[in-house]
Parts: C-alpha cells; structure tokens; sequence
C-alpha cells in the first residue's frame, strides 16, 4: 500500500535528514531538492527511497557531510572535480555548473568528476543547463551490479546517460535513461512488492535468464540495455562501458569492477585504482552552433513533427523523450507523492535515529 505526502513534508523531512547528518543550510536544501526531483518526476527508485541508504553510508563514513568540493585541474573548456567524498547530490550540481560557466566563456563546458557518491537522477543534472539556452549531459558510474555480454562476472554499472535540449513555444527534450534493460531501482521496487522482474533484466549466477527480482543476492547480475546478444546487448554494454570511462577513468575515480558499492554493508573493494564514484558533465551553448532563437524553433518543429508521427495500434500518441516526467511532475504536484509502505518504515527508523519527525 503507498502512503501519500506532499512534497512539503517530504522536502521538511528530508531536509531536517541532511541537516542532522552535518549538512549545511546551502548543502541540505541541494541535496533535498535533487533527490526529491525523482520523486516528483516518477523516478521512485533514486527518490525517498534512497534516503535511508545515504544515511548508512554516512555512518560507515564513506559519505562526507562537509566536503571540500574543489576543482583540481582545468583549461579553458575542461575541468576535474574532486567531490571530497561528499554527496553526489551535492557534488554533482557544483560541478554541473563548472560546465556551465565555462561554456559561457568556451561555447561548451566538459566536467570529468571523482571522489563521489550517487548523485540521484542524471536528468537533474543535465537539466540546469536548459534556462541559459544551453543543452546539458550528464552521466556516471556505479556499483558494479551488470554483466558484460558473454560474461557471468559484475563489471559495470547501471551506468545513466542524460541529454537536456531546450525548445522554444514546446517544453524541452529531456533524455534520462540507465545503459541497463532497467534500473536497479526498480528491482528493488518489485522486491518490495514481492512480484518478478519481467524476463531480460537479469540473469542468474550460471548466466540464464531470470526473473527473480532478489537475483543479485544470490549471485546473478543485470543485463546491459538489449538483455541478450540477439536483440543488442552489446550495444547497452558500450554504452556503458562509455559512461564508465568517460566518468571514472577520465576522472581519477574508481571504475569498472572496483566502483564503490551503494549498500553500506556491501565490502568496498580491495586495490581500488581510483577515488570513490565518478560523474561526467557537459554544457554546449547552442548559440556556439547557430542563433539560440533559430535553433529552438527548429527544436519545435521536430517535437511537434514527431508528435504527430501517426501511431502504433493500441497507442493514442508518440511521445517525446521527458513527457511522461513532466506530466506526472503535474500531478505529483498537485496531488502528492505516494510512497511504497516498506519505505516509509525505512523513512520513520531514520527519522527515529535523527530524532526527525515523518
């Protein structure tokens, strides 16, 4: 059963969460607003949900709650961001607008970051860049949870990609997506509710397909974006192998097999090559490329075109990439924003231990 909140009291609670755990005014407000921006947006696995989860890993002191974000080497359209260990929620939007800045100098803005935790939901990121005419990337590595095709072994990531472009008269094109069939999140969704993986998000411990949503503890992995071989799995592992490499080894952070782990229970690996998780970000300044007025009428023309691509039996309208967020950020809004059972007991546990009200 959910429960319904507004996003007030989700915002007060998570807010008074980051506070206690030694956030500061500026760093808690981030961190609240970027996480709950999944929650608003239907993003329920990277929302409130994860809540309890940067709280452990506080207490295992793998998260600083007082970071030292600083950038350690940049040109004129390129920068390293070293995150200080801090929250990737609150990293991340730093180094965002490093790309960002440096784009109003440069025409495009390019941030490789490490030392850094889960940073929420890519397409956050990625979006502070619409309201300056710009069109923003983000991505970044993770846990190590996905088998490479023809592989048994966890290599990778769920490993998100992010692309915001902005429109005129239409609301803008925004891409978030994991380069996994689906997100680990939403495994950890169906096992809340006791239901299976649909058959191509996982495979079991020999390498056969499943459809145990409690797969990974028990030695399975995710499948890459295209499930198997025959239908493309190679594509969704260069994508993520590209996300990886692009976020960590670029970076100086950990990549690959030896990315750090989400759970705070789950072992930090031995002979880490770099400094916790890596992000990358960029900003491209579309009057680099042409006059912004130009380029987002055209923008315009191609959502509208692709709008009224004549649909598929069964379907009432093609969608473009961002409507079904945007629409449920409406209604989420207005009518609040359910949240599963077992997590608002997760939320009321930390709530009791910070001595914070649900």
């Amino acid at each position: 059963m959910d429960i319904v909140f507004s996003y007030q009291q989700l915002y007060h609670f998570t807010y008074s969460v980051f506070k206690s755990i030694g956030c500061s005014d500026e760093d808690a407000a981030t961190a609240t607003t970027v996480l709950l921006s999944a929650d608003v947006r239907g993003v329920d696995s990277h929302g409130v949900a994860r809540l309890s989860g940067y709280v452990r890993l506080w207490q295992a002191k793998r998260i600083n709650a007082t970071p030292g974000i600083q950038v350690v080497h940049e040109t004129p359209s390129t920068a390293v961001v070293d995150g200080d260990a801090g929250l990737g929620l609150v990293v991340a939007p730093f180094a965002m607008q490093v790309a960002i800045d440096k784009a109003k100098n440069a025409g495009t803005g390019w941030v490789s970051v490490r030392n850094s935790n889960h940073f929420g939901i890519a397409g956050y990121h990625a979006m502070m860049a619409l309201q300056h005419d710009m069109i923003g990337m983000a991505m970044t590595n993770a846990s190590a949870l996905v088998a490479p095709t023809f592989s048994i072994e966890r290599m990778l990531g769920t490993n998100p990609i992010a692309v915001a472009i902005p429109a005129g008269k239409e609301s803008p094109f925004v891409a978030d997506l994991a380069t996994t069939t689906a997100a680990n999140g939403k495994l950890e969704i169906l096992q809340r509710k006791g239901e299976d993986a649909p058959l191509g998000w996982v495979q079991d411990v020999a390498g056969n397909l499943a459809t145990d949503a409690s797969i990974l503890k028990k030695g399975g992995a995710m499948l890459p974006l295209g499930s198997d071989r025959e239908h493309g799995s190679h594509k969704g592992y260069a994508l993520g192998s590209i996300v990886d490499i692009f976020s960590a080894v670029l970076s100086g952070a950990s990549y690959g097999p030896w990315a750090p782990p989400f759970p705070a229970y789950v072992p930090v690996p031995e002979n880490m090559p770099g400094k916790g998780l890596g992000h990358f970000f960029g900003a491209m300044r579309v009057d680099a490329f042409r006059p912004a007025e130009k380029f987002k009428a055209h923008m315009d023309n191609w959502i509208q075109r692709f709008r009224n691509a004549k649909p598929a039996s069964g379907y009432e309208k093609v969608l473009i990439p961002g409507d079904p967020e945007r629409e449920m950020e409406t209604i989420r809004m207005k009518e609040g924003i359910p949240v599963v059972e077992s997590v608002v007991n997760e939320l009321k546990k930390v709530g009791e231990m910070m001595g914070v009200g649900l």
